[in-house]
């Protein structure tokens, strides 16, 4: 398999006038920008002296303070003798990291937490049928934000050091009214910065709308630096970019969640949301991993999937975040004087269509060529592809 395209038609740097909607929505994205997090490995020999002694200090100051001598969080015991203390000293450095190892103010968030814990019955919760149904996996959809997916994914975190120990959501905006969305926004302040320290690493919004910049704002002041640094805030229409780029990956109207990893892989993502993903995939097994790739504006790229040989049969799936521009597929046998078959017609892509999913049996040897035409726009785009060939019952 190789790839070949045309060196990028040469176009004006001209750039656009921004609105005023931009610029909202540019001082609304820069917590994202902000280098203050970083995820912690909680092993102790990473931690700096006074590090350790806050640790010590917040240990023994629950002892002497908690009124419950079971007190435990994610089903971790915290307090001596049946705390394990790897996965106790893990949720005690979140707190602290929490409030930058200021141990009275920890010990303080940490015995709220607790309280809240207790009267939610949060530990109950996640079993509980609350009507919606969660895919198997590391990704679980819902409508409505509810406490019970982030408990789940919680319960899939390692809780250990050099773990995975922490979540990735994204939340989808999209057509949600702006009362319910200003509610939304008293739940991320009361739930995500209050009740789950360092739970989540990224905190990804898509379909923002314009308005959201303005609750921004407001909310904004009442949160701490290293929280609004796991902000990231995308419009309509960069969803895919957004994903793909940051390497993260998501909760809201529709909700994404993901245990804490370097990136996202496009197969990973669902289809709705640039990626290659779709609910019956989950029935067959891990999913086969996808090569990423980009187009520059002024640009046509040819992917050519070669040495298929006759009777075999290929599947591929590829998807341009916001396509809007022109794709087909084409078959061109190996041996002279054959013709190549359009398997699928030049045609337009909208930018809202999913991912192309398709099949082709080849009667010859040869290549199957996939041509993504960007070269009437200027704009960048990000995009993936997979392919599979089987013959005879074998694959390739």
């Amino acid at each position: 398999m190789d790839s070949s395209s045309p060196s990028p038609i040469s176009l004006p740097d001209q750039k656009p006038k921004k609105t005023f909607v931009d610029s909202l929505m540019d001082s609304a994205t820069t917590p994202h920008r902000t280098p203050s997090f970083k995820e912690d490995t909680y092993h102790l020999h990473n931690l700096k002296p006074s590090e350790k002694k806050a640790l010590q200090e917040l240990k023994d100051k629950l002892t002497t303070t908690s009124d419950d001598d079971n007190a435990s969080m994610w089903g971790i015991p915290l307090l001596p003798p049946t705390a394990t203390t790897e996965k106790s000293d893990v949720i005690l450095l979140k707190f602290l990291r929490a409030r930058d190892f200021r141990v009275q103010d920890s010990l303080n968030m940490l015995l709220k937490c607790l309280s809240w814990r207790k009267d939610f019955g949060a530990d109950s919760i996640v079993e509980e049928d609350l009507g919606f149904k969660e895919l198997e996996g590391l990704v679980a959809y819902m409508n409505g934000w509810r406490v019970q997916v982030l408990e789940r994914g919680i319960k899939m975190l390692h809780l250990r050091p050099g773990g995975i120990n922490s979540i990735i959501q994204v939340t989808d905006l999209k057509d949600m009214p702006k009362r319910e969305l200003r509610v939304a926004s008293n739940h991320i302040l009361s739930l995500f910065q209050d009740n789950y320290p360092e739970m989540v690493a990224r905190k990804i919004f898509i379909n923002v709308p314009w308005y959201f910049s303005m609750l921004y704002s407001m909310f904004s002041p009442f949160l701490t630096q290293r929280t609004k640094s796991k902000f990231v805030l995308s419009k309509e229409g960069n969803v895919a970019e957004t994903l793909y780029n940051s390497r993260l990956f998501v909760c809201g109207v529709n909700c994404i969640q993901v245990l804490y990893s370097m990136y996202i892989r496009p197969e990973d993502v669902p289809v709705q949301y640039g990626g290659l993903s779709r609910p019956s995939d989950l029935n067959n097994g891990p999913p086969k991993p996808a090569s990423e790739f980009t187009v520059k504006g002024g640009e046509k790229v040819n992917i050519q999937i070669e040495g298929i040989e006759a009777g075999a049969t290929i599947t591929w799936d590829i998807v341009v975040g916001g396509w809007d521009l022109e794709y087909s597929a084409e078959y061109v046998p190996i041996a002279n004087g054959s013709y190549s078959i359009a398997v699928e017609k030049t045609r337009k892509m909208g930018p809202t269509e999913e991912a192309v999913h398709n099949s082709y049996t080849a009667k010859e040897a040869g290549k199957l060529v996939l041509s993504v035409d960007n070269s009437v726009s200027r704009k960048r785009k990000v995009a993936s592809y997979r392919y599979l060939v089987r013959k005879s019952g074998a694959v390739m």
